[in-house]
C-alpha cells in the first residue's frame, strides 16, 4: 500500500461511480469567483476605470491574494465539528455578504473597501480547504484525477465568466449593483454541495487520540526528504497565473476596448482555460506530474514572451492572451495533480494538509503579482509580462532538470 502523501500514479483503487468527481467543478466555484474572477481580472478593470495606476493595481491584487497564501491558518477548521460540505456552504454565504458591503464603498481602492475585500477573501479561502479534504476521501485514483481536472476546469471557467460578466455590465450598472451580481455568483453554485457524497466526520474518543492521528498524518506527508522537492515545486514561480489578473489592466496599452476585454478575458478565456485543463486529463498516468508541471511552465513562459516582444497592437494582445490562457489552464490542472499526489488520502486532517499545500501554491501569485507590477513600473507594458517570462522559465528549467535527474537515479538504483 503506498505511503500517505506519495501514492504511486499506477496504484489505482476500484472505480467508485457514486463519488461524482464532476461536482468539484461547481464546489470550487465560490472561491474561483473571488480569486480568479474578481481578483483575477474584474477588479483590475474596475480600478483602472476609477483612475488607479496599473502599478498600484498590481500591489492591491497582490495584497488581496495574500489570504490564499496563508489560509492554512484557518482552513483546518473544515476538518472539525461539522462536515466539510457544510463548511463550504457557510464560507460561500459569508464571503458573498462581505463583498456586497465592500462594493458599496465609494472607491474600491479605499482602505475600508480593501479591508472588507481582504476579509471576504479569507472567507472564500475556506472553500478550497474543504474541497481538498473532500477530494482526498475519493477512493478511486481515476476519480481523484477526474476530480482534480474538474476542480481546475470549474475554477478557470467560473473565473473567466465572472470577468466577462463584470466588465460587460460595468458600462450599464453602478459598482454597488455589481456587488450583488458578484455575490449571487459566489453563493448559488455552492449549494450543489448538498449533492456531493456524504463526508463522514471522523470522531476520536479522546482529544489526545485525535491529535496523535493528526500528527502521524502530518509526519507522513511533510516530514520526509521526498517532501522537499514537492515544496519547491508548489512554490515555484511558473504557472502562477499572476498575469491573468493583470491582463485586463494591460488592455488599454494595447488599444483593446472594454467589450473586447470582456470577450477575450471573459467567455473566451473560460473556454481557453477550461480546454487547457481538460487536455491534461489525456496525459498518461505514467507521466509524473512533477515532470509535466515544469514542462507546462516553460510553455507558459514562452506565451508571456510573446507579450514582451510583440508590437503593442490589439492583434498581439489577442494572440498572446489566447496562448497564455490555454497554457495556464493546463498548468493549473497539473498543479492540482501534484497537490493530490503530495496529499495522499484525507484521513482526519485532509483539509488542513491540503490547505498547507495549496497555500504554498498560492504564494507565487502574491510575489509574482508584485514582481510583475515592478516590471510595469520600470519598463512599461512590455516589462510586466517580460519579467514574469524570465523568472518562470528559469524556475521551470531548474526544477525540470532536478526531477528528470532524480527519476533517472531512482530508476538505476535497483540495478546497482
Amino acid at each position: 500500500m503506498p505511503e500517505l502523501g506519495f501514492e504511486k500514479p499506477g496504484a489505482e483503487a476500484p472505480l467508485a461511480l457514486h463519488e461524482r468527481p464532476w461536482l468539484f467543478a461547481f464546489l470550487i466555484s465560490a472561491d474561483a469567483v473571488i480569486s480568479l474572477g474578481f481578483f483575477g481580472g474584474g477588479l483590475s478593470y474596475l480600478l483602472r476605470t476609477q483612475g488607479v495606476d496599473p502599478s498600484r493595481i498590481a500591489s492591491i491584487i497582490a495584497l488581496l491574494s495574500l489570504p490564499h497564501a496563508i489560509y492554512f491558518f484557518w482552513g483546518a477548521i473544515t476538518d472539525f465539528w461539522i462536515t466539510r460540505r457544510t463548511w463550504l456552504i457557510l464560507a460561500a454565504v459569508a464571503a458573498a455578504a462581505t463583498f456586497v458591503v465592500a462594493l458599496m464603498q465609494p472607491q474600491l481602492s479605499s482602505s475600508r473597501s480593501l479591508v472588507l475585500m481582504f476579509l471576504g477573501s479569507c472567507f472564500g479561502a475556506i472553500v478550497p480547504a474543504a474541497c481538498g479534504g473532500m477530494m482526498g476521501t475519493l477512493k478511486s485514483e481515476l476519480n481523484r484525477r477526474r476530480a482534480g481536472s474538474a476542480y481546475q476546469v470549474g475554477s478557470l471557467a467560473f473565473g473567466a465568466i465572472v470577468v466577462f460578466t463584470l466588465v460587460s455590465l460595468a458600462a450599464h450598472m453602478r459598482v454597488p449593483a455589481l456587488g450583488f451580481v458578484l455575490a449571487a455568483m459566489i453563493v448559488l453554485p455552492s449549494f450543489l454541495a448538498f449533492a456531493s457524497p456524504p463526508q463522514e466526520s471522523i470522531q476520536e474518543s479522546h482529544a489526545s487520540e485525535a491529535l496523535a492521528r493528526i500528527g502521524r498524518e502530518f509526519k507522513r506527508t511533510f516530514l520526509r526528504w521526498q517532501a522537499i522537492p514537492y515544496m519547491l515545486l508548489v512554490t515555484a514561480p511558473f504557472c502562477s497565473g499572476a498575469l491573468m489578473g493583470l491582463l485586463p489592466g494591460l488592455a488599454a496599452d494595447y488599444g483593446v476596448t472594454g467589450p473586447e476585454v470582456a470577450w477575450i478575458n471573459g467567455l473566451g478565456g473560460a473556454l481557453l482555460t477550461a480546454a487547457g485543463a481538460s487536455v491534461v486529463s489525456f496525459i498518461p498516468v505514467r507521466i509524473r506530474a512533477s515532470i509535466a508541471f515544469p514542462v507546462s511552465g516553460l510553455v507558459n513562459a514562452a506565451t508571456m514572451a510573446v507579450f514582451a516582444i510583440a508590437p503593442q497592437r490589439p492583434a498581439a494582445y489577442f494572440t498572446a492572451s489566447i496562448l497564455y490562457l490555454f497554457s495556464i489552464g493546463a498548468g493549473f490542472a497539473l498543479f492540482t495533480g501534484v497537490s493530490l499526489e503530495f496529499l495522499g488520502s484525507s484521513g482526519k486532517s485532509g483539509s488542513a494538509r491540503y490547505a498547507i499545500i495549496n497555500s504554498l501554491g498560492n504564494l507565487p501569485v502574491v510575489y509574482m503579482s508584485w514582481l510583475d507590477g515592478r516590471g510595469y513600473a520600470h519598463w512599461g507594458p512590455r516589462g510586466e509580462p517580460g519579467i514574469d517570462a524570465i523568472v518562470s522559465a528559469a524556475g521551470s528549467i531548474l526544477l525540470l532538470a532536478h526531477f528528470i535527474f532524480s527519476r533517472r537515479q531512482h530508476t538505476k538504483a535497483p540495478a546497482a
